[in-house]
């Protein structure tokens, strides 16, 4: 294996500093019954701050907005809900370790009202009554009701630095809410929510906006994005560079500091003539930093294509691509997911030259914190 410096160096920006460039992807656990994270909670994030992860992305959280919820167990970002969060920042901070939470609107993912749970048989929210193209089962949200989650959103940025947080992430990726809004394939808008990639990019711009109103300029926000959708692993929201910089400029003007690239396979170039990958292109077009995400570590997808069965665990593979990009700057920070679910000490292990002591992803391990 190559050196592993450029991944333990620190990381530097305007409002963020980090003592490596391991990061903790976002990963949903469905741990929290009450909606408030507990003891276990707590001991999760503490361990992989105690196994060197410098910045720890929650798994998604809701904020307080109508329709947010589509899948049972998953924490709040307000209410009850802070005074548990606040105890696992004080975890994170005291093992040296630094922490963003995700807020997160499931969107049309909620399904067409046959969810019982949270707002009952409210239909999944979405930009223009669609989960998918061209299937109108869910709600068309009122010009009011956009205005309305974006209070949401940003009472939860307001939270998460209340609350001690180091950083907030808007989950903004792979066909949730705000990811609707950005996809033509599911909003066909003609108010100022729709139009060109980059007018379907107000909703978020306008949360960023405000959130950075309220915040100030020293609060870091980072945007999760993607091309890819849960709905269609084809979809993509730029086909060229310069269409994908037509939408990622006003984001950067409204205030994001941090992009988190996410991809299925992070080595996979992004356009056509360029080894690039998403995070590498983000990089190059915005001159901010970016995070990689996309099965590092592991040789498996999380969700495997159409026909390929079903995804039930991934052994152990070589990082030696990631390490190359890290030392020649094409991105910043690389996000590990399920190889930090098998091993919380994944960062401390690499960094001492231990990949061979790494345990592979099994499948069952999402069934407890551990």
């Amino acid at each position: 294996m190559p050196s592993t410096t450029a991944l333990f160096r620190p990381f530097e920006s305007e409002n963020l500093s980090l003592k490596n460039r391991v990061v903790m992807a976002p990963m949903t656990r469905n741990m929290c019954p009450d909606h408030i994270p507990g003891d276990h909670v707590v001991d999760y994030y503490r361990k992989r701050a105690e196994g060197g992860v410098g910045l720890i992305i929650t798994e998604g959280t809701h904020p307080n907005v109508d329709a947010v919820e589509g899948y049972r167990n998953v924490p709040f970002f307000h209410g009850e809900a802070l005074d548990g969060w606040r105890r696992v920042v004080d975890a994170v901070h005291n093992a040296g370790g630094k922490i963003a939470p995700q807020l997160w609107h499931v969107g049309g993912m909620r399904g067409s009202g046959d969810i019982k749970i949270g707002d009952g048989d409210l239909k999944g929210y979405t930009p223009s009554g669609m989960n998918v193209p061209g299937k109108h089962n869910r709600h068309e949200m009122s010009d009011g009701e956009v205005q309305d989650a974006i209070d949401g959103f940003v009472a939860g940025v307001i939270a998460a630095k209340d609350t001690g947080f180091d950083a907030v992430e808007l989950h903004g990726a792979h066909g949730y809410l705000l990811d609707q809004f950005f996809w033509a394939g599911t909003n066909i808008r003609e108010d100022r929510w729709g139009g060109s990639l980059a007018q379907r990019g107000n909703f978020v711009a306008e949360i960023i906006r405000a959130s950075r109103a309220a915040v100030g300029s020293d609060f870091p926000i980072i945007l999760r994005y993607s091309q890819w959708k849960q709905q269609d692993f084809t979809a993509r929201l730029a086909e060229t560079p310069e269409l994908l910089a037509s939408f990622l400029e006003p984001l950067v003007d409204a205030g994001v500091d941090l992009f988190h690239c996410s991809q299925r396979r992070f080595w996979e170039p992004e356009f056509e003539g360029s080894d690039l990958n998403l995070a590498g292109w983000t990089k190059k077009l915005t001159g901010k930093p970016t995070i990689t995400v996309g099965s590092i570590s592991l040789d498996k997808d999380f969700i495997p294509e159409p026909g390929e069965g079903f995804f039930s665990g991934g052994d152990i593979a070589s990082i030696d691509r990631l390490l190359d990009s890290l030392e020649k700057e094409e991105f910043d920070l690389a996000a590990v997911g399920r190889a930090l679910i098998a091993n919380p000490d994944w960062a401390n292990k690499v960094q001492a030259g231990g990949l061979e002591q790494l345990h592979p992803y099994e499948k069952e391990m999402l069934l407890k914190l551990a």
